[in-house]
Order: structure tokens, then sequence, then C-alpha cells
């Protein structure tokens, strides 16, 4: 038996308060119900303190019973649930279309080779539970056949879900110039009269950066509710390589000095790389260490593991039930949250 990483014994709330906060990132346009079973559970038995996936009744109660099995396995205090939500248009919460009778017989697919989610398979098109909206394939078609397709919630069915589901944190994703959007969202969330632990706030660069921030710390401090800013630097793209890395860490450098006060996480790109990176900038003085609280992984957690979801899938059988896989599974993981908090 696997033993639960230290990081497991730290509610999330101590996480945060000692800068070892660690997020699990499923996917906010992710359904893939299977998949998202096993990689909850073992990202929670790895010590993960946050599993932030998309805002959908089928998705939450999959990951509740990976967190279930995790405890069935050692885990002594259960991660926040967290849905991810949208005050307007944003890349996270899209999914990829095609129609696969207008491809002609000879196309090589190169789409299907980019797809991180394997959503595309060999014949046929889209399988939409699976893609998750990083937008490679758009480019790759050659013959620009792909679109995107905005998934969205309107504030009535917000509250509802919010009350069938009733997660501990909520991300809101967010852009310049839509302040009204967001104090929106909030009103949603407060009509659900559900009581949230943290609401994050997840943001990239882009012109207005720190007063858009700053006009909503004044919407979140009538609230009452702790917040927590995600810098996103490279959206979906930690899976891609080392080098993905710096874009986050490089937002904290250019920004940090004129965001408002509260706890920040790095996302987007992040994976094995993103601490060294982050330790470097603090040694150089170009970055506040302390201000960063916790990294969020997502593409390259999901990467690490995917060898072994093959695997199992190919079994026909969920990966947490092939105890020959799942270990070596959460030892990769494990070493993952090693290299953060270590």
């Amino acid at each position: 038996m696997t033993s639960p990483a230290p990081e497991s014994s730290l509610a999330p709330a101590e996480a945060l308060a000692q800068g070892r906060w660690i997020k699990w990132i499923g996917g906010a346009s992710n359904h893939d119900l299977a998949a998202l079973e096993d990689l909850a559970a073992l990202a929670s038995l790895a010590g993960a303190h946050c599993l932030d996936v998309a805002a959908d009744a089928a998705v939450a109660a999959a990951v509740r019973r990976g967190i279930a099995w995790s405890r069935e396995q050692g885990l002594t205090r259960d991660p926040w649930l967290m849905l991810s939500l949208s005050d307007g248009e944003d890349p996270h919460f899209r999914k990829a279309f095609f129609d696969p009778l207008e491809c002609p017989p000879d196309c090589p697919r190169p789409c299907a080779r980019v797809c991180p989610a394997r959503a595309i398979p060999a014949s046929g098109g889209v399988i939409d539970e699976r893609c998750y909206g990083c937008g490679r394939c758009l480019v790759a078609c050659p013959l620009g056949l792909i679109e995107e397709r905005s998934q969205r919630l309107d504030g009535n069915a917000v509250q509802l879900l919010l009350q069938q589901v009733r997660p501990d944190a909520i991300e809101i994703h967010t852009s310049p110039g839509r302040g009204q959007a967001f104090r929106q969202r909030l009103k949603d969330i407060t009509a659900s009269g559900v009581v949230v632990q943290r609401i994050s706030v997840s943001c990239g660069e882009s012109n207005g950066l720190a007063s858009h921030l700053w006009d909503l710390h004044s919407a979140l401090e009538v609230t009452g509710w702790p917040w927590l800013w995600q810098l996103d630097g490279r959206p979906m793209s930690g899976d891609v390589g080392s080098g993905m890395a710096q874009a986050a860490v490089a937002l904290v450098q250019r920004w940090r000095g004129r965001l408002p006060p509260g706890p920040l996480q790095l996302a987007g790109g992040t994976n094995a790389d993103s601490r060294r990176r982050l330790n470097r900038a603090a040694l150089e003085g170009s970055a506040p260490f302390g201000s960063v609280v916790g990294i969020a992984y997502g593409g390259s957690a999901r990467k690490l593991l995917q060898p072994q979801l093959e695997q199992a899938e190919r079994r026909g059988m969920p990966l947490r039930q092939c105890a020959d896989l799942w270990p070596s599974a959460l030892e990769a993981l494990q070493r993952l949250w090693r290299l953060q908090n270590g």
C-alpha cells in the first residue's frame, strides 16, 4: 500500500496559511466522468488541497466518489471541491467541434495528434465529454474545419447548481472590463445560499489587469468571503514542456507589486519546473516569494497519469481498481507535489 503524501495532513485552509497549497485542475469544460473520478481519487490521495472541476452536478458526483475512494486508502482529510465559473467568454469554457463528413478521406488528422485529452479518435468527430477546450486542434486543422463552442451557465442555472452540489469553493474566471459581470456572479452565489470557504479569481495578463483586480477586490470585500488570486500564465499548456512554467512566474514578477492584497496561486503552464523558477526569481529579488501560497496543476498532472489511464482503459477498468497501476500513478503525483513544497 502506498501511503498518502505528508501534505495530506494539512487542511486546505492550513495549507494556504503555510504557503503549501496544491490545487489540482480537472478542467472547467472537462466532463469525462470516468477519468475525472480516477484523477480526483489519486490527486486527493497524493495530497492536493483543492480539486477544481467543471460546474456540473455529474462531474461533482464523480469527484466526490474519487475522494471517497482515497479515504478508503488512508486519506485523513478531504480536499475542497471547487467549481469553476466564468463571468464572460473564456477559453476554459469551450468545446471543439467539427463535422467528420467534411474531412477529406485522406486527411492525416493532425488534430488527433495534438489533442492531449484524446478527444479526437481515429475516425469520427470530437468526443464532447473529453474535450476541455485547450484549442490546439483549432490551429492544427489544415482546412480550418474545427470551431469552438462556448459553454456557459446563466444566473438561475448557477444558483440551482450550487444548491445541488454545495461546493466548498468557487473559482470565477474573469477579464478586464467585466467588473459588472463579476459582481453579478457574486450575486448569483449569494442568492444560492451556499456558504463557501474561498472565492478564487482567475485572470490572465492583459491591459488593465491590476485595475480590474482592484475593482474586484472592492466587490469581494463586501461579501465577507475570503479570496484567492490566480494568475493564469499560459492556460492549459503545462503538459507541453518545462518552458511553459515561466509564463506564470513572469506574471508574478511583472504584476505582484501592483495587485490587491490576498494570497496568490500560479496556474497556466505550471509543471514540475514551476517551483524551481519561482525560487530562482525569489533569490534574484524579482518576485516576492512569500506572496505565492501555492501552485495549481492541470495538464502536467494529467500527462503524468496518462500512461496508466490508457492501460486501465484498455482493460475496461477504472485505474483505481488496477492495483498494479495506480500506485505508480500516485507516486508520480507525489513527486510533483514534493517538487512544489520541497
